[in-house]
């Protein structure tokens, strides 16, 4: 069965970012019952008062912040390089039989251009290109076949080397991410292996986007 402090509960385990405004006690609990009223009074299909909203808001114990726990704290601290790329193009193409193939071709024509950023995932549906942009002309001609469901010019990559052991840390690419969006930074691609983390931003947010990682270790 329902009740207030239960409904309360779903609302701010889906709304994360209130759920922290809440917890670092920087929200108006009076106004907040009172904006969340309707959504709980459908929720119980009855009417509900803001007091009892509000004290089920002051009730609410939320989760171990995860921000705050030694392990996390310690992965942030030992971040490794951070590195920057600008001068980028994002490639998005239908899967195909002979996608892999061109692909091979691209790979044989860049094998000895150590200086070009260049990633490459593949989807159920579609594949996508992360390349610096002085090989676009490059890579269109060798995908003129495949159908390119998008690009985009003037990106940057911001690359972060992790500490062994990051992937057995609960939260730490929530933490990021929040962070991120805190600052109100568009990510337009995410990569990842096991110790290495790129997002790739447009270039006017890549300033932003540096100091946020970069703020991270403190």
């Amino acid at each position: 069965m329902k009740t207030i402090a239960s409904c309360v509960q779903e609302i701010l385990v889906s709304r994360p970012f209130l759920e922290e405004a809440l917890s670092r006690e920087i929200i108006n609990f009076s106004a907040l019952a009172k904006d969340l009223n309707p959504t709980i009074s459908e929720m119980l299909r009855k009417p509900v008062k803001d007091g009892a909203i509000m004290m089920a808001l002051r009730r609410y114990d939320p989760p171990a912040n995860v921000e705050n726990t030694v392990r996390i704290k310690n992965v942030f601290k030992n971040l490794g390089d951070i590195t920057v790329r600008s001068n980028l193009s994002d490639f998005t193409f239908q899967n195909s039989k002979t996608l892999i193939d061109s692909h091979s071709k691209v790979l044989e024509k860049i094998h000895t251009k150590h200086q070009i950023f260049y990633a490459f995932t593949r989807g159920i549906f579609e594949s996508n290109i992360m390349s610096s942009t002085s090989e676009k002309a490059s890579i269109l001609e060798v995908f003129k076949n495949e159908t390119l469901m998008g690009s985009q010019d003037n990106l940057s990559a911001i690359s972060i080397n992790l500490p062994d052991g990051n992937s057995k840390i609960v939260g730490l690419y929530y933490q990021i991410f929040k962070r991120l969006a805190w600052d109100n930074v568009t990510l337009y691609e995410v990569v990842s292996t096991t110790n290495e983390f790129t997002i790739l931003v447009e270039d006017h947010l890549v300033d932003k986007a540096f100091s946020v990682i970069k703020g991270l270790k403190n």
